[in-house]
């Protein structure tokens, strides 16, 4: 009997554990980062990006607008970085297809930078799947440089 006693009181102390770090866990996880997204409300891409950070865990606010072209100059994304939407989180500028783990890993580093880009239209770019996927990088940008921050 007293085998059995020993084993129920071991049983009850990992599940009273596992449900302690359960709890913990729970309570201490870090709610979803907010990001904010400007697109046009035609693009499947920017649509599919879209979807994909929410899978991602982030909380993602969409404003359609037809033409975002005054959200980049306004931002001081360089034309040469342009894509079909553009973002911000905490505070920094997302434009493109920018992989979720880059910008987690951004918003980890907190680098002196005004944001990520993965210019131009990307095969392979999350949003962009299908067809024959390209290697791509994706830059950080500000204070007028630019730099490969991740390849892809």
């Amino acid at each position: 009997m007293k085998i059995v006693r020993s084993w129920k009181s071991w049983l009850a102390m990992v599940a009273l554990a596992a449900l302690t770090t359960a709890f913990a866990t729970h309570r201490t996880a870090t709610p979803p980062q907010e990001i904010t997204v400007w697109k046009s409300p035609s693009c499947g891409c920017c649509g599919k990006w879209v979807a994909y950070m929410r899978e991602q865990g982030f909380k993602v606010t969409v404003v359609d607008m037809n033409d975002v072209t005054p959200v980049k100059r306004q931002h001081g994304i360089p034309e040469n970085l342009w894509s079909c939407h553009t973002a911000v989180v905490d505070g920094y500028i997302i434009e493109g297809h920018v992989p979720a783990p880059d910008i987690t890993r951004l918003l980890r580093e907190h680098p002196n930078v005004a944001g990520l880009a993965v210019p131009g239209m990307v095969t392979g770019s999350p949003g962009m799947e299908g067809g024959r996927a390209q290697p791509y990088d994706v830059v950080s940008f500000g204070d007028a440089k630019t730099q490969v921050y991740a390849h892809h």
